[in-house]
């Protein structure tokens, strides 16, 4: 397994367990060093986030990657950007966000591009190849 320096662990934000399922073995099939951190809802990833700074890194390994949905039920990922906004720098610093989508509506890509804390728009599925691609351009070896 490869360690990636400042990637420590990808946090998925998605509702479906399948897509979560899927895209957990897409990250173990790149061959990469890093924990996994699953989260079927944005309030259960804000609260991890919030949680980082409070318990032992070993519970709570700092993402270096969150993939995040765009459509879930309540809160969907522009409210977890809304709030994510909200949270001290140090918590933010050297994250990278990848929202990643089924959504075919070219106005959710424009307004991705927009937001400084999205750093990137992905078509669903992940595949290695957009892993590697994401990795390899904000954490460059």
């Amino acid at each position: 397994m490869k360690k990636i320096r400042g990637l420590d662990c990808i946090i998925l934000i998605d509702d479906d367990k399948i897509t979560n399922f899927i895209n957990k073995k897409v990250i173990n099939r790149a061959d990469i060093d890093v924990t996994i951190k699953i989260n079927s809802s944005v309030p259960e990833a804000l609260n991890y986030l919030k949680g980082m700074s409070k318990q032992p890194v070993e519970e709570f390994p700092r993402p270096g990657i969150i993939f995040l949905d765009v459509n879930m039920p309540g809160m969907d990922g522009w409210d977890f950007i809304d709030e994510y906004k909200k949270l001290p720098h140090e918590q933010k610093k050297k994250i990278v966000i990848a929202m990643l989508t089924t959504s075919i509506n070219p106005d959710d890509e424009y307004m991705a591009n927009d937001i400084p804390e999205i750093n990137i728009f992905l078509k669903k599925p992940l595949t290695v190849q957009k892993l590697e691609e994401t990795i390899y351009t904000y954490f460059p070896c």
